[in-house]
């Protein structure tokens, strides 16, 4: 069983790995090939008919990559995984039977049988311990140091895939999502309000003669515009929002759980900020609007780009409006 935190700075320490989890954006994501590629070499290389990567957040292990396993996850309380991420150093149990740690353990009592583990901590580079890449045999066993050296090199290629992942997720420009990861987060949200019926609302942000400013000020000052517009959306939403950059001068904002109405008293405001920022550039400010437009979700919708399409037409209307104002669909 897992030991509560002895004090205030192990309880700090943990919710400082926890918050590093959450920065991954991977915990409940699908199976991806990248990761299921090590498992399959570590049961190669191990020997081993189980093989994973292990997530540890508050209640759980989570499993990205999951091979010899039926289940996604079991609870953190009875994990092997818990122990091995207390330690820098590699955790290996050669008879779980025969450790007393281990030895009532339901995973060994009971399915899946586990005798043999050998898990190697998940180290993120800021020196955070996420979980482990494990093996597990159904059979008492060694692993010998050359097994082991490779097992170590595995793991640090999973912590490579993570961050790569990561990097993948963000335009390194404006900070916020980008087309890729905005599509595949908007999609979980059309889902949830499938199941549940909660409100999910679009916001479609364009920045007003974005082309003359970098006419004027060249691609360089353009980027200052878009750095600018990225730190004011990220300061503006909420967590559960999901904020990206379609291209170009194109941002949208998914917000879960709002109604159209709301959205646009929100999107009012992030309007009124764009146009009262002023941007400093080489000795000069630059000045700039933004069209917004917004559209709710409805029962026929499909996908977000139901939405978005919705939210289009309500921005060129705000174009062709004169700019610089906020219209909702229906309008």
């Amino acid at each position: 069983m897992t030991e509560e935190p002895e004090s205030a700075y192990e309880c700090q320490l943990e919710a400082d790995r926890l918050r590093a989890l959450r920065r991954y954006e991977v915990l409940d994501t699908p199976p991806e090939e990248s990761f299921d590629r090590i498992t399959r070499l570590v049961q190669a290389v191990l020997q081993t008919p189980i093989a994973l990567v292990s997530l540890l957040d508050e209640s759980r292990q989570w499993f990205k990559s999951c091979q010899g396993l039926d289940v996604r996850e079991t609870p953190r309380d009875i994990s092997f995984c818990t122990h091995a991420i207390r330690n820098d150093e590699p955790l290996i149990v050669e008879d779980a039977l025969n450790d007393a740690r281990f030895a009532k353990n339901p995973l060994v009592v009971n399915d899946p049988n586990i005798r043999f583990y050998a898990g190697v901590p998940l180290h993120t580079p800021d020196g955070y311990r996420l979980g482990t890449l494990c093996a597990i045999d159904r059979q008492p066993r060694e692993i010998s140091p050359a097994q082991l050296a490779v097992l170590q090199d595995l793991a640090r290629i999973v912590v490579d895939e993570l961050e790569l992942r990561s990097i993948a997720r963000i335009d390194p420009l404006t900070g916020l999502m980008t087309r890729r990861s905005f599509d595949l987060d908007t999609a979980k949200e059309v889902a949830r309000y499938k199941r549940y019926g909660s409100a999910l609302t679009c916001i479609k942000l364009d920045l007003d003669h974005f082309k003359a400013i970098n006419d004027t000020f060249g691609h360089a000052g353009g980027d200052a515009v878009l750095r600018e517009i990225g730190l004011i959306l990220k300061s503006a939403f909420r967590e559960a929002d999901v904020v990206g950059r379609l291209g170009g001068e194109e941002f949208c904002i998914a917000l879960a759980e709002t109604k159209p109405e709301r959205a646009r008293i929100i999107a009012e405001r992030i309007r009124a900020k764009i146009e009262g920022r002023e941007i400093p550039y080489q000795g000069e400010i630059i000045k700039v609007t933004a069209s917004l437009g917004v559209a709710g979700i409805t029962q026929q919708d499909q996908a977000f780009a139901d939405i978005i399409g919705r939210a289009d037409s309500a921005l060129y209307k705000a174009k062709t409006d004169g700019r610089n104002r906020v219209v909702a669909f229906p309008f």
